[in-house]
């Protein structure tokens, strides 16, 4: 799977911004997104099956952000609302090697070999 992010940008507290992952290449993959902050170790954020029936996220961003897909399963969003700024991060989107929705993968940086090359998101205060 190919993967490329965009949508980032410099933003207020409080503020809204939605994130773009093009994906091409092998279908039937969970795509996740993650973020790493300065200094700290990359996260997970948010994960959508390929059907986009199921999805998941980390507590810290539950009820700010939702991780969609297009009908042609080509493009996943992740629309960041109430942003604060310690959601200031480089965010990558990521496709797991397997097919198939595994709630037990999908939350773990190990399940994906295939990453886009991040987009900075900077949240002032």
């Amino acid at each position: 799977v190919q993967l490329q992010a965009s949508g980032g940008g410099l933003v207020q507290t409080g503020a809204s911004l939605r994130l773009s992952c093009a994906a091409s290449g092998r279908p039937g993959s969970t795509i996740g997104w993650f973020r790493q902050a300065p200094g700290k170790e990359r996260e997970f954020v948010a994960a959508i099956s390929y059907v986009g029936r199921s999805t998941t996220y980390a507590d810290s961003v539950k009820g700010r952000f939702t991780i969609s897909r297009d009908n042609a399963r080509t493009t996943v969003y992740l629309q960041m609302n109430g942003l604060k700024p310690e959601d200031t991060a480089v965010y990558y989107c990521a496709g797991d090697e397997l097919t198939g929705w595994s709630l037990a993968r999908a939350n773990k940086q190990q399940s994906y070999n295939s990453w886009g090359q991040g987009t900075l998101v900077t949240v002032s205060s």
